[in-house]
């Protein structure tokens, strides 16, 4: 029996030599949402779990890494930032056609809205705020070498390597040029801020849908999709979740909180949560606001573009990949728009 063109016997016997107390048979049921790993929900005899896998076909170099997750969620297991256990990296690709790995099932609430629409009262959308602020904040407070990071990414020039990183794998899923791009590219180029020798574990992704909170919303149990962390910036994390507050409804990548009346919410202006976030980090303020701004915007359209890309190959891991490509210039809009504010 398979599905997903996985062969579920193959993997049930795999799992059950690999992942002590694995007991099969299983079913796999692949999860909604996401662009870039699937990820499948696996119900066997001795339990749920979760399979992170590659997608199959061609992938840019670098992207998906599956491996780096693993070792990244591995090396947090004890610390103060929520996780989910691993159990087990597979990279074997003949086992069921890529790389994988296995690690426990939470059950918690996942939110996609910005403006938690979902939480009982105006009390709890700001403990919730409170919470991912907290957490970030912890992520950036971890030792990266204590936890055995210390390979896991350069401490300097971070941003000089991201800018560019991403103007390789922009220019590596290109379909038609976008002036939009081209100029926002340009000014990034022209204004990389200089090395201040700040440095941290960094997600990559931090952001309301890759948090997974408890059922009755009063922490946080786990934080997702560790495919981008590594050793970098940590006003890059900052700057993409304030990212999303800049961002407007049924934007395609993710429900910001632009034209919201946030104070009528209890969900803080990106001001407010900027100085919680200093001063829970012991800093005055922070300098290049407008560049960590602007990049992020940038990144996250060049990822975009990357799904529109594998979209047009047939190997997107969502049939609302084609969609996702039409943000690309909108998000690189709203870039230029911070820059000339």
């Amino acid at each position: 029996m398979s599905n997903y063109d996985i062969e579920l016997g193959k993997l049930a016997e795999y799992l059950e030599s690999n992942v002590p107390g694995f007991i099969g048979p299983i079913n796999l049921e692949k999860f909604a949402g996401g662009q870039s790993n699937p990820t499948f929900k696996v119900t066997a005899e001795s339990g749920i779990y979760v399979l992170r896998r590659q997608p199959p076909g061609k992938l840019l170099k670098s992207a998906h890494a599956v491996d780096r997750e693993f070792k990244v969620l591995n090396a947090l297991k004890d610390s103060q930032v929520p996780v989910a256990k691993v159990f087990h990296l597979c990279e074997d690709i003949d086992v069921i056609g890529s790389m994988f790995y296995v690690m426990e099932f939470i059950d918690g609430n996942i939110y996609w809205n910005a403006s938690l629409d979902e939480a009982k009262d105006n009390q709890q959308r700001s403990q919730m705020y409170d919470l991912m602020n907290k957490t970030l904040v912890a992520l950036h407070s971890v030792d990266v070498d204590a936890i055995g990071l210390t390979d896991y990414g350069r401490k300097e020039g971070y941003y000089q390597r991201q800018f560019s990183t991403w103007t390789k794998q922009y220019r590596a899923s290109e379909i038609d040029k976008l002036d939009a791009m081209e100029q926002l590219m340009t000014w990034l180029e022209a204004n990389l801020p200089q090395e201040d020798g700040t440095y941290s574990l960094v997600h990559g992704d931090f952001r309301l849908d890759n948090m997974m909170f408890s059922q009755d919303n009063n922490e946080i149990l786990a934080v997702l999709d560790w495919e981008l962390s590594t050793v970098g910036h940590p006003y890059a994390d900052l700057a993409y979740q304030c990212m999303q507050m800049r961002m407007g409804q049924g934007s395609g990548v993710m429900d910001g909180l632009a034209g919201i009346d946030r104070a009528s919410l209890g969900i803080p202006t990106e001001e407010e949560y900027v100085a919680i976030y200093c001063k829970r980090m012991g800093i005055d303020k922070i300098d290049n606001w407008t560049f960590y701004l602007a990049f992020s915007f940038f990144r996250l359209a060049a990822i975009a573009q990357g799904v529109a890309k594998r979209a047009q190959q047939g190997n997107a891991s969502s049939a609302k990949a084609k969609q996702t490509g039409a943000f690309v210039v909108p998000l690189a809009q709203l870039a230029l728009q911070i820059i000339k504010a």
